[in-house]
């Protein structure tokens, strides 16, 4: 695996996943979290943590967290890497 070329940390506010219904939130919350990075960090690739699907998909489709705060890590190829900042700094 290559060197992180660039690594920040951010609070990612998914409030826009409530603008779908009540049985589609936590998919938007994914795709909201994915615009995000694409914006911030001009990704040519997005790879989602498991811990952060974990974190988003925690209290169902219904309920996701209103904000998520997220380590993403940009290497050399332009593919980010998105985890949870909290998992970064207990290691």
């Amino acid at each position: 695996m290559s060197e992180a070329a660039e690594e920040r940390i951010y609070t990612v506010p998914l409030g826009r996943a409530w603008i779908v219904p009540r049985y589609r939130r936590t998919e938007k919350a994914v795709t909201v979290l994915k615009a995000f990075v694409q914006r911030h960090m001009k990704a040519t690739g997005i790879v989602i943590d498991p811990t952060v699907n974990e974190a988003l998909w925690e209290r169902g489709i219904r309920t996701p967290p209103r904000r998520i705060r997220v380590k993403l890590s940009k290497d050399d190829e332009g593919v980010v890497t998105v985890k949870l900042a909290e998992t970064e700094a207990e290691e």
